[in-house]
């Protein structure tokens, strides 16, 4: 009987050391995110579901934390990279905080750094595929500002990302105004969530609202919303469509 023993060249050891693996399609994400200003600070608001694709398979993940003394973030997207990104954020306050010279990292601050974060990983063709909003107050000036997978990034009084780009955006642009009080911001935030829970499939009704202000951070309780589905357009949603029976 005759055995044949393999050779290896090292090809394949090279092969395995020069493969580098990438975020090709996120697995769990999570949906929207709305922040809007009030005349105290900043408000934050968000479902707690997560995705494995289409399934809502995860209905208690949450997606708004406190950054350091000042600033509040929220992502939608992939859920394993925003802890990523917050693994990240963890290790920038600790170094922050080693200095103990009396300062300490504002919400522009650490919305720069995070723009810096989101481009070098897109410029590496390894992006971390999450939006992420950063609200925070410092000095008496209240800062809201959001940043894309690629990097792209802006501020503004009020912001949303996924579904809620499209859908609660137009009620923030006629609704919102600069000396909201706390409770219209609370009730102007659950407009929005109630319309993304009614349109949005990934959506749950089971959310967190925080707010950020001088004191510091406070995240809610999750809580649901009341709803309505007469709506008539709700009976048959496909009625008309191309296709449709």
């Amino acid at each position: 009987m005759t055995f044949t023993i393999p050779i290896d060249n090292g090809d394949a050891l090279k092969n395995a050391e020069t493969d580098s693996q990438r975020t090709l399609y996120p697995y769990v994400t999570g949906t929207s995110i709305v922040a809007i200003k009030y005349k105290d600070g900043v408000l934050m608001a968000s479902d707690m579901g997560g995705s494995y694709g289409s399934t809502l398979r995860y209905k208690n993940i949450e997606r708004v934390k406190a950054i350091g003394k000042h600033s509040l973030l929220g992502a939608s997207g992939e859920i394993s990279d925003f802890q990523e990104i917050l693994r990240y954020l963890d290790e920038l306050v600790l170094n922050d905080n080693m200095w103990d010279d009396g300062n300490s990292l504002g919400p522009k601050e650490v919305h720069n750094y995070l723009t810096r974060v989101m481009y070098n990983r897109r410029n590496k063709f390894n992006p971390l595929w999450n939006t992420l909003v950063l609200g925070g107050v410092k000095n008496g000036q209240s800062y809201l500002g959001m940043v894309s997978m690629i990097g792209v990034s802006f501020e503004d009084n009020h912001v949303a990302t996924g579904f809620g780009n499209h859908l609660a955006r137009p009620i923030l642009r006629d609704e919102w105004h600069a000396d909201l009080s706390f409770e219209d911001g609370v009730k102007l935030l659950e407009k929005c969530m109630r319309v993304l829970l009614y349109r949005d499939r990934s959506a749950i009704n089971k959310l967190q609202i925080a707010k950020i202000t001088e004191e510091g951070v406070t995240v809610s309780q999750p809580y649901s919303l009341k709803t309505f589905w007469e709506f008539q357009a709700f009976h048959n949603p496909t009625a008309g469509a191309q296709g449709s029976w």
